[in-house]
């Protein structure tokens, strides 16, 4: 699994305070995900968004690594800068679509890994990946959005074809690949989960549709 743990994600510690650059320097290595997913048309603007929104939040660090270490810093710093403007600005709002990102991905994968499938068509995604794109992402999609979503599932790759392109090509057997997609999940699950515990004590959760 290559592409997913070449570079490790810090362990959650205690305190659940997150420290920024070592998370964004881990998660800048997951966009090529979307790549292994076909359909430039859909995903490839998700790899966009993602890179882009890495690329905000790494800004907004480097401007005051000190002030920025831990990303509830982040939320805590911009919440005082930007008053009522605020969650819906700078790297707050980056890091909440960031996470809504990361979710899809981690709920697909941890559907593939749990042996979720369609038993007519064993070796298609489909089914994990409309169950991560309605826990993730459809609420705040729009119509359009949505339609566009649901029909890609339609041109998305064979399980064994995602796997091997997670893998760069190399030919693991299915087993190998799918305990190492659980490594890669036993270490980022506990941290995006940290994420979305904070934006919802902080109140900085929005609803809005893309």
């Amino acid at each position: 699994m290559a592409l997913l743990l070449e570079h490790e994600f810090k362990p959650l510690p205690a305190d659940k305070q997150i420290e920024t650059l070592p998370f964004l320097e881990a998660v800048a290595h997951l966009p090529p995900f979307f790549d292994c997913l076909g359909t430039p048309i859909v995903y490839s603007p998700v790899k966009a968004d993602l890179t882009g929104n890495i690329k905000k939040i790494r800004a907004v660090y480097d401007s005051n690594p000190a002030k920025f270490k831990t990303l509830q810093n982040i939320l805590e710093v911009e919440k005082e800068m930007h008053g009522s403007a605020w969650p819906k600005t700078g790297a707050t709002l980056a890091l909440m679509w960031l996470k809504r990102g990361l979710k899809f991905m981690l709920v697909l994968l941890q559907s593939i890994s749990d042996g979720e499938r369609d038993e007519e068509h064993p070796n298609l995604i489909r089914v994990n990946a409309l169950k991560a794109y309605e826990i993730a992402l459809k609420k705040y999609h729009g119509w359009m959005l949505q339609k566009l979503f649901m029909g890609s599932v339609y041109a998305l790759p064979y399980k064994s074809d995602l796997l091997k392109a997670l893998e760069k090509g190399k030919d693991v057997k299915e087993e190998e690949s799918i305990e190492k997609i659980h490594q890669f999940l036993s270490r980022v699950t506990p941290i995006l989960d940290a994420i979305y515990e904070m934006y919802t004590k902080m109140n900085a959760e929005l609803s809005y549709k893309a």
